[in-house]
């Protein structure tokens, strides 16, 4: 069913918070970007949060500047207050704390205070290296079971840090009977609905027949542009395929997690395709609806 993008309501409220997590590296300050575009254009608050060692070791002021960065944009003209952003309806809250557990800390913090979607810097490491650096990113996107944006280490990602601009044009979304594809498919909808894509082309992918393509609700709204793809083959194989051969900007994909032994070993299809791939991944949970 083709539903038009006036009816689906991109404009409802559909971000209350963003967070994002920031170890103050260069990486970080791209994913910062993300979160605060995304916050900025849901009209969100956007909570970011620094785990140290050492309290001592960190301040505030090493976050990335707010102000500066929207100045920067020319969203806003120098000089501007918190009252401005306020005005804007985005609401910031920054908070540092120490632990030598980045992990339960960044958990106990989305406990404490819940968020709709997680924006995180992530480094790829395969082989061996998975195995001699503890990873951050995704057990905290699994563990929290929360809509978990990660920006890979290296990718510029589809929001300019330097003007704040988005270059969004080719979102692929993987589908299959399970879990249920129409939550990722309504999540690309209404992020390209609030980031206001004037064009945009969503490539769904199913790895199977094509006569056993699942059937999803898609969105209609001039200049965006849907194709569906049936491919045989190993799925992972498959999604990287696409990725090298469509360049997309951003892949949505919804996600149950770890099912077994060996995904316990391996990671997760989606975490397999995020140590991978070269683009922004979006990662929707099995229970997350929209």
């Amino acid at each position: 069913m083709n539903v038009s993008g006036n009816d689906f309501g991109f404009k409802d409220k559909f971000l209350n918070t963003v967070f994002h997590p920031s170890d103050f590296s260069k990486d970080s300050e791209i994913a910062f970007a993300h979160a605060l575009k995304i916050a900025l254009s849901a009209n969100s608050k956007l909570e970011l949060f620094h785990v140290t060692a050492e309290l001592r070791d960190s301040n505030l002021n090493d976050f990335p500047g707010i102000r500066q960065t929207l100045e920067r944009w020319n969203v806003l003209p120098e000089g501007i207050t918190k009252r401005h952003l306020a005005d804007l309806g985005l609401h910031i809250k920054k908070k540092i704390v120490s632990n030598s557990d980045t992990v339960r800390s960044v958990l106990h913090q989305l406990k404490k205070n819940a968020a709709d979607l997680i924006v995180l810097a992530t480094h790829q490491r395969k082989g061996i290296s998975q195995w001699l650096h503890k990873p951050i990113a995704e057990p905290v996107s699994r563990q929290s079971a929360k809509m978990t944006l990660f920006v890979p280490h290296g990718a510029q990602g589809f929001v300019s840090i330097s003007n704040g601009r988005v270059n969004l044009k080719q979102i692929l979304i993987p589908i299959a009977h399970i879990p249920d594809p129409q939550p990722a498919v309504d999540t690309a909808s209404k992020l390209a609905g609030i980031l206001e894509l004037e064009k945009a082309t969503f490539i769904l992918l199913y790895v199977g027949s094509k006569s056993d393509v699942p059937k999803v609700n898609i969105y209609e709204k001039k200049n965006w542009t849907w194709k569906t793809v049936a491919r045989q083959g190993n799925i992972i194989d498959q999604i990287l395929y696409m990725e090298n051969e469509h360049a997309p900007d951003l892949i949505v994909m919804a996600t149950q997690g770890h099912e077994g032994f060996m995904d316990d070993l391996r990671g997760s299809t989606t975490e397999r395709i995020l140590r991978n791939s070269r683009c922004p991944l979006l990662a929707i949970p099995d229970n997350q609806k929209h």
